[in-house]
């Protein structure tokens, strides 16, 4: 399997760089793998193409505004993406001019009126490139809300702006610690939520912490060589509970967005029940993948040569996908994170 297999032709213009002008209005395409058939809709549509009996399962993960400007001790800035708090205290970091950024070197961070807020140092060079800083005081989510900004996708070609802290964010985003939204719950509104409720479908959590490997491109030539970032996810024991028993009862498992599906399908056994309710998980689910869990998906349009496009030819064949997405081009569907979604359902 080639990895340029899963290339296509995207024009710039279809890149959505902000959102819909309204939460949830956005198109909807629907791909039934039964039929092999997709239909144009809107999103507002999609309580109404749920196959009954089904559950749905989203990602409440919430995004942390992880990429901070630091000033280095000789005086220049620096852009740190802020991943994940290690074992010592310390955090990993992503930083601009990596090879410049040593062991040793010292950074302070100040809010947006300038005043300063926290220092750090360098203390670990790590083998993917990223660095390790190790702060003067602990800090919290506090730091990053007064010092941070919205970590936005290097395919949207601005700056992150005050719409984009809400925007960029579930309306059920509720544990903070990812560097990029589950960006299929981003369609949701809560009325879309309370009609799905009320039909008797209900809506279960799970939590995955998106890591910046979301952004990566395949690099090997061959899709088998490439390694999958790791991230890391949670289940709650009565959402495991109530899954398994939805599962064994012959009800669908739609789930919320590529991270919904790698948090079910990491944490199912070789029965299909979900056993492992913790962990860190680099699955890599692509064509010849056999899903143990989930049956349907709603997600958004995903890049080209992404182990996202991958993950949805797994599930709905590649054949198929390239068609829809032959489609959407021509239909003038909007692209990425901040784009319109398709519905794989059957």
């Amino acid at each position: 399997m080639l990895t340029r297999d899963y290339y296509f032709d995207l024009p710039e213009e279809l890149i959505a760089q902000e959102p819909s002008e309204k939460r949830g209005e956005d198109r909807l395409l629907l791909l039934d793998r039964e039929r092999g058939a997709f239909s144009d809709h809107m999103m507002r549509d999609f309580p109404s193409l749920i196959t009954k009996p089904s559950v749905i399962v989203v990602n409440n993960s919430r995004v942390r505004k992880a990429r901070v400007y630091g000033t280095s001790d000789t005086g220049g800035t620096v852009e740190f993406l802020f991943l994940s708090p290690e074992s010592d205290g310390a955090w990993k970091c992503m930083a601009t001019k990596t090879k410049r950024q040593r062991v040793g070197k010292r950074f302070s961070f100040a809010d947006r009126n300038g005043n300063a807020v926290a220092e750090a140092v360098i203390v670990r060079e790590n083998p993917d490139a990223t660095r390790s800083l190790m702060f003067t005081s602990p800090i919290g989510e506090s730091f990053f809300d007064s010092c941070g900004h919205v970590p936005l996708p290097p395919y949207i070609k601005r700056e992150d702006s005050f719409s984009d802290e809400t925007r960029y964010q579930t309306v059920y985003a509720s544990r903070p610690g990812s560097v990029a939204a589950p960006t299929a719950g981003l369609h949701f509104t809560e009325a879309l939520m309370a009609e799905v409720r009320d039909m008797g479908i209900p809506i279960y959590e799970v939590t995955l912490h998106v890591g910046a490997g979301t952004f990566l491109p395949v690099r090997t030539e061959n899709v088998e060589d490439h390694h999958m970032h790791t991230e890391h996810y949670s289940i709650d024991p009565e959402t495991a509970d109530a899954l398994n028993a939805a599962k064994s009862d012959g009800k669908r498992i739609l789930a919320v967005g590529t991270t919904s599906v790698r948090t079910l399908e990491s944490a199912a056994d070789d029965r299909g029940r979900i056993s492992r309710l913790e962990g860190d998980t680099d699955i890599f689910i692509r064509p010849g993948y056999s899903f143990r869990f989930v049956s349907d998906l709603l997600t958004n349009f995903h890049t080209p040569e992404s182990t996202l496009l991958m993950l949805v030819s797994a599930l709905a064949g590649k054949d198929l996908i390239f068609s829809a997405y032959s489609h959407a081009i021509e239909s003038r569907y909007r692209f990425f994170s901040y784009g319109d979604a398709m519905f794989i359902r059957g």
